[in-house]
């Protein structure tokens, strides 16, 4: 193949999303012709083709689930199956192929190092050096708002001010002045209906990046349903309802494609904002702010300011890329000044002893000696699938009681806020005036409900959890927000009432995805209450 032959075919598969695909998706099962091979080996086609395996590995899973659903004959199932693994496979391994290429092109980019001391001095103590580069940016006559986080938004600064003076497309500044949720909706028309040529603008790629994971679980979410309708209808039936899973496979293969085309594309956008931060007048700019500000640092921390000139210059004295500037030596040292600092007195800074905490064991398994008489422990825990947004949860409390469900959650942080729900709104339905406590061993979610109780801010509690059932549930329980209290529980620590919850979660999320029949589901259950009759954990002793 002629060098020609071969750029004609990199552009072909660059310009042709469906002929990319089916390529890697050849070469992935050994039928791909060797000229084919060779120009997917090409570097500028690393990242197209986790694109193209993005969009595939949802496809396969969707037959999967689709031939599950449809009682397929069971040697196409496993052929199903042995695909989809072949997919994820090829996935991961193309996503490794990025990030090597990506790791190596950063390597090869030449950029001024900085002076050892300042990358030290920077990392010692990030606080104290990023307010000395606010001030010397302040009394250098910078515009207001530049920049507040230094070293992130110098870069930004310095692109906008290199693209400043180009009046935006009204589409892209629609986009940009959108509220969020306006925003993913147009993610979600961009896979269902119509692709958006100007989500790749430089003013609204971060936002489509930063948005995408919504939007993909949105489409999690319309596989839920799907798979809830038809399992809801006997086989016989089921034809309909499996075409509308298929759709709902489809736009989130879709999605999932874009989600990683979002990323590549901000990965680029970031890469040439570095560029430009290291290219005059911009990079003497920064140099001469940085020198400045390590300047002040040195006037406003002369003990730290001493340690690390006495450091830095003890350690370019032995080593071996001193001529280079210690590229990579920053870490290291930051490390070592912040381990030889004094160590702590026992005082703090008032010259009163330290609070006392509370045992590891007591911490390790959340035993609550200060909680009143009547209080009703319950644990709770969830379980989220791969495919879809169906979630199942399960609850046990020390009195005896326990329960389990199904929804749909965005993630296993949202599921697990819908099983602490579910559980507190069940334990305080048979507790009329009783104080309830619920553990839970994801610290996410323990926070999520405590902030929300805590503030009762709807608005602050629906940027949080994404989806209409989760959001419902803690509208609900924010009524009792005097009554309940949520605290972390360490999870899978033989703890008779969080394995319960767990082994609960999991079943309720098989039965809600048909994945065991009813009969074995009720079995299931009574073999998880049995185990907890005969356990005896901390928590259920202690209480």
């Amino acid at each position: 193949m002629t060098n020609t032959e071969r750029t004609e075919l990199i552009r072909r598969f660059t310009d042709d999303f469906t002929a990319l695909q089916e390529a890697v998706l050849a070469r992935m099962n050994g039928m791909c012709a060797p000229k084919t091979t060779a120009a997917l080996e090409h570097a500028s086609l690393a990242g197209p083709i986790t694109v193209a395996l993005a969009h595939a590995d949802v496809l396969a899973r969707g037959a999967v689930r689709r031939a599950e659903l449809s009682a397929q004959p069971p040697e196409r199932l496993r052929r199903l199956r042995a695909h989809a693994r072949a997919v994820r496979r090829a996935r991961s391994q193309a996503e490794a192929v990025y990030k090597e290429q990506r790791a190596r092109r950063l390597a090869e980019r030449s950029r001024p190092v900085d002076l050892l001391e300042l990358r030290v001095a920077r990392m010692a103590s990030p606080a104290a050096f990023a307010e000395a580069l606010r001030q010397e940016l302040r009394d250098g006559g910078l515009p207001d708002g530049t920049p507040q986080a230094p070293e992130s938004d110098l870069a930004q600064w310095v692109w906008n001010r290199k693209a400043a003076g180009g009046e935006l497309p009204g589409p892209v500044r629609a986009l940009r002045d959108c509220d969020d949720d306006a925003f993913v909706q147009a993610l979600l028309r961009d896979a269902r209906e119509d692709e958006n040529p100007n989500l790749p603008h430089d003013a609204v790629v971060e936002r489509w990046s930063r948005h995408a994971r919504a939007a993909l679980a949105w489409g999690r979410y319309a596989i839920g349903q799907a798979e809830r309708d038809a399992l809801a209808c006997p086989l016989s039936v089921r034809r309909a309802r499996l075409d509308a899973l298929h759709d709902a496979y489809q736009d989130t293969a879709v999605l999932a494609a874009r989600s990683r085309e979002a990323l590549l594309r901000v990965t680029d956008l970031h890469d040439r904002m570095l560029a430009c931060v290291s290219m005059k007048p911009f990079a003497e700019l920064i140099a001469l702010c940085r020198a400045a500000a390590l300047a002040r640092f040195a006037d406003a921390e002369p003990e730290v300011w001493h340690s690390v000139r006495e450091l830095t210059v003890r350690h370019q004295a032995r080593c071996p890329e001193a001529a280079d500037g210690c590229p990579c030596c920053h870490r290291t040292l930051a490390a070592a000044l912040a381990d030889a600092r004094p160590a702590d007195t026992g005082e703090d800074g008032d010259g009163e002893p330290p609070t006392r905490t509370l045992p590891a064991d007591v911490d390790r398994y959340a035993v609550l000696p200060d909680l009143p008489d009547s209080a009703i422990v319950a644990v709770a825990d969830a379980a989220v699938g791969d495919e879809s947004a169906l979630c199942g949860y399960g609850w046990a409390a020390a009195d005896g009681t326990t329960g389990y469900g199904d929804s749909l959650a965005s993630s296993s942080g949202e599921a697990e806020v819908i099983g602490i729900c579910a559980a507190a709104l069940s334990v305080l339905e048979h507790h009329q005036d009783a104080p309830v406590v619920l553990l839970c061993d994801s610290t996410q979610a323990v926070d999520a409900v405590n902030t929300a109780l805590r503030s009762a801010d709807t608005a602050a509690l629906h940027r949080t959890l994404l989806f209409p059932e989760s959001r419902k549930l803690m509208d609900r329980l924010s009524r009792h927000r005097h009554r309940v209290q949520v605290r972390w529980l360490k999870g899978h620590i033989g703890h008779d009432l969080n394995e319960t919850a767990d082994a609960l979660a999991g079943l309720a999320l098989r039965r809600a995805g048909g994945r065991i029949p009813p009969s074995v589901a009720r079995k299931e259950e009574a073999r998880i209450l049995r185990s907890l009759g005969s356990g005896g954990g901390p928590l259920s002793a202690a209480a």
